[in-house]
C-alpha cells in the first residue's frame, strides 16, 4: 500500500458516496459508501495507477511528505 500519499476525501450528496482523490497522481480517484470504504479503494487505485506508470515509463511522483511528517535527524 502506498497511504503516504495524501487523500481528498468529500461527501457527494449526489452521488451518495465518500470521494476520494489522489492530488499527487493526476486523475486517480476512488469511492466508497463509507469513508473506510473510500480509503481502502483508494489506495487499491493508487497502486494500479503507480503500476501503471511505471509500465509506461511516465514519471512517479513522490508522495507530499508535509513537514510535520518529517523525522528530525
Amino acid at each position: 500500500m502506498n497511504s503516504k500519499y495524501e487523500m481528498l476525501i468529500q461527501w457527494s450528496d449526489d452521488d451518495k458516496a465518500f470521494l476520494v482523490e489522489v492530488p499527487e497522481l493526476p486523475g486517480c480517484m476512488a469511492d466508497g459508501k463509507t469513508r473506510q470504504e473510500a480509503i481502502a479503494q483508494a489506495e487499491i487505485i493508487i497502486d494500479e495507477w503507480l503500476q501503471t506508470a511505471h509500465l509506461e515509463g511516465r514519471p512517479i511522483p513522490l508522495p507530499n511528505i508535509k513537514k510535520s511528517d518529517k523525522i528530525a535527524g
